[in-house]
């Protein structure tokens, strides 16, 4: 593994953990898990009036995949089902190994770019955008 791919700010934040705990009053959760390499994470959404007011996530996984949790805690408050679609469009183009111009990126998104280059792991940083995913297209996911 590239030592850029841990650079300092996905250590930050997942140290950050943005969002960590489950959320006592969602309105939906989903529970996923990679059995490629054992993260896991549980996702709470609690959404009024089309909005997601907060985000709650019970996160077992490596580095990227709390640090991706940790950027939807942050990220995803105040955000609608829409918004959310196009952060995770815009990660999964910067994944995709052709994808090499960023600037159709939002910038807090750039920090997984070095992930581009092992595509196995591309699981860990997907994982909790999918759970969101479900858990807003699937009240009873979770």
């Amino acid at each position: 593994m590239s030592a850029e791919l841990y650079q300092q700010a996905i250590k930050a934040l997942a140290q950050a953990a943005h969002g960590a705990g489950r959320l006592p009053a969602a309105s939906a959760s989903a529970k996923l898990d990679n059995p490629l390499c054992g993260d896991r994470i549980t996702l709470d959404v609690a959404v009024e009036d089309g909005k997601i007011i907060a985000i709650g996530h019970d996160t077992r996984g490596c580095l990227l995949c709390r640090a991706a949790a940790s950027w939807l805690g942050q990220a995803a408050p105040g955000a609608t089902r829409a918004q959310m679609a196009v952060a995770h469009a815009e990660l999964l183009a910067l994944l995709k190994q052709d994808a090499l111009d960023t600037s159709a990126v939002r910038e807090s998104l750039l920090p997984f770019s070095p992930v581009r280059e092992h595509k196995s792991r591309h699981g860990c940083v997907l994982l909790p955008f999918q759970a969101l995913e479900q858990a807003l297209t699937d009240p009873q996911a979770g």
